[in-house]
């Protein structure tokens, strides 16, 4: 029982570290009512709109539906080099309360159409300047019906007086895509940013290395998932989902291409020499054929040796007609010719060693050379692989801070999905991460709390404990111990005890041959039998223990007799003593 407490204990802990660390203080804004012993309801939490801050150069919860038109804009551009009836941005948004929302009245702007351009975006309050703060871009994204492919990213469009939101479209320029992107099997999550070069002017786009986490689950779970974006002045970046960070780096060793290109590239002018060797091995010219080597007899030869197996059946074929076949009730023979029915394998031919005509098997030609080849050897005019000379990078520049990119001044979303039903919600862009933290705590963290609570059931367990474990992969060796700890409970409770007994307790025996309670009561029954005979008729026992008579039997040394006597003289006074007496007291072994 200790055990089993033991581990019970052992267990509530896991599954509360493995959970603790998603839900912290936010299940509190969750109430569970319990409505009987079988079922229990999980009540919305209301939605509560978030406190903007200060330092806040955009953020929207979407809290009501009247104000979207009038904060963002849905593009009416066409797709370049589309055909015309998929170039427009006629994908449909709509601000509504998403299907099973764990919060109540809490609203997200919806893409609703399919194998649709969908584009919207909004102006930032302030324009981001990259003037030594940080940059916080955070929102969440919830596949309510999964996702088969399609774009979830959002792109931070690039300060620019001419910037026309109506007109916003996949050329129109960026400082930084980032977000979830999926399609078949392939899943990412994009940041990207764009730089200029100094030399040239021109824009090239740099991609952040692959996220060493797992992404799937955040495709796949139906469930919101805040996706978290900080750029910081030092030229170091974060990539969070959930507030667990997935990817992580420099602007200027974790993005190909890199920002910096190299100081030296290979000349485009210099060419390989004509008489330039780079075969490392080459025929020898001074070998010569042997004289009896014969090229033209053939690789295979027919086995002149072989005779046919006895029971071979020359006569049969190896496939005949299908006997039981019919022919089509719809079979026209002026359309479809004269019918004939399947080969099917001839059933005759599965007992005898074959069917058909039989021939002489081919075997391999013992007097076989091929075609003579003289051999290689090293080439002494062997050069190496000849590579273009390395010249100093005419276009080389060095840009020690790409933190400073292009000021940003909208956000927007410019999608294509073949996956309708995408709620986006709860975008942040600020340059303070206490106001980043507060808003994460009145939005993201209740709404995570919530799903998680209405979601319940064994289920929601096995999935936190795993997701806990892709977080901290140490949690594995623990949930293996909580396996075990079962295995090894059960072993010790049913397995008996074994081993060496002690010598002192061997000695103990000796010495005092103790009686316990069971043995008196064995004593007594035996001291009745021998007065009464078996089942109490009154006469004397005649009958030997088992155990004398083996010891009789099998022993066959001078003590072992004595022992046996000893033991029949002990027996004879038992018959006269009273069945209350005191144990007796074996009288000592002869050495």
């Amino acid at each position: 029982m200790k055990f089993n407490t033991v581990y019970i204990v052992f267990l509530g802990v896991c599954l509360i570290g493995a959970t603790s660390a998603d839900t912290d203080d936010e299940d509190d804004d969750v109430q569970v009512e319990v409505e009987d012993d079988d079922e229990v309801r999980v009540e919305k939490p209301q939605f509560v709109p978030p406190t903007i801050q200060k330092n806040v150069h955009f953020a929207d919860s979407f809290n009501k539906k009247d104000e979207f038109k009038s904060r963002w804009t849905v593009s009416q551009a066409k797709k370049d080099g589309a055909e015309e009836n998929l170039s427009k941005y006629d994908g449909k948004w709509k601000v509504e309360v998403p299907k099973s929302s764990a919060v109540e009245g809490d609203l997200g702007l919806v893409l609703k159409s399919k194998a649709k351009h969908h584009a919207v975006a909004s102006k930032l309050n302030k324009p981001f300047k990259f003037d030594g703060k940080p940059l916080f871009v955070q929102y969440e994204v919830k596949y309510q019906d999964g996702i088969d492919c399609g774009g979830a990213y959002v792109k931070l469009l690039s300060a620019d007086p001419a910037l026309d939101l109506k007109q916003f479209h996949d050329k129109t320029p960026y400082t930084i895509m980032f977000g979830p992107d999926k399609c078949g099997l392939d899943n990412k999550l994009h940041f990207i940013f764009r730089h200029k070069n100094p030399k040239t002017g021109e824009i090239e786009e740099k991609h952040a290395k692959k996220p060493s986490a797992a992404l799937d689950s955040y495709f796949t779970d139906k469930k919101t998932h805040q996706y978290s974006l900080v750029i910081n002045p030092d030229n170091t970046f974060e990539v969070s989902v959930d507030g667990s960070v997935v990817n992580s780096g420099s602007l200027l060793d974790d993005f190909s291409p890199p920002v910096n290109p190299p100081k030296e590239i290979e000349d485009p002018n210099d060419k390989k020499p004509e008489d330039w060797d780079e075969k490392e091995k080459i025929p020898d010219p001074d070998a010569e054929k042997p004289e009896d080597w014969d090229e033209n007899e053939p690789e295979k030869i027919v086995d002149s040796e072989a005779t046919k197996p006895d029971g071979w059946l020359e006569d049969e074929n190896k496939l005949v007609p299908d006997p039981d076949a019919e022919k089509p009730k719809d079979w026209d023979e002026e359309m479809d010719g004269e019918w004939e029915a399947p080969l099917i394998e001839n059933p005759k031919c599965s007992d005898a060693p074959g069917c058909g005509k039989w021939e002489q098997p081919m075997i391999k030609n013992p007097k076989y050379k091929g075609k003579w080849r003289p051999p290689m050897i090293d080439n002494p005019n062997y050069q190496g692989i000849w590579k273009p000379r390395r010249i100093p990078n005419p276009n080389f520049f060095e840009d020690l801070d790409p933190y400073k990119m292009t000021p940003i001044n909208a956000v927007g979303l410019e999608l294509w999905s073949m996956t309708d039903e995408i709620v986006f919600d709860n975008f942040l862009v600020t340059d303070d991460k206490g106001v980043a933290e507060k808003w994460t705590e009145q939005t993201f963290q209740i709404k995570s709390a919530a799903e998680k609570a209405s979601s319940g059931g064994a289920f929601a367990y096995f999935t936190a404990l795993k997701g806990a474990a892709e977080e901290r992969p140490l949690l594995w060796a623990v949930y293996v111990v909580v396996l075990l700890l079962p295995v090894l409970l059960i072993s010790i409770c049913l397995c008996p005890r074994s081993g060496p007994i002690k010598p002192e307790t061997l000695a103990e025996a000796k010495k005092t041959d103790a009686v316990s309670p069971d043995d008196e009561k064995k004593e007594e029954s035996a001291d009745k039998e021998e007065k009464t005979g078996p089942g109490g008729d009154n006469k004397p026992s005649t009958k030997k223990s088992k155990a004398s008579l083996e010891a009789t039997e099998d022993d066959g040394d001078d003590e072992d007799e004595v022992d046996a006597e000893e033991e029949e003289e002990e027996a004879q006074e038992k018959n006269s003593e009273s069945p209350r007496r005191s144990p007796r007291k074996r009288k000592s072994r002869k050495d």
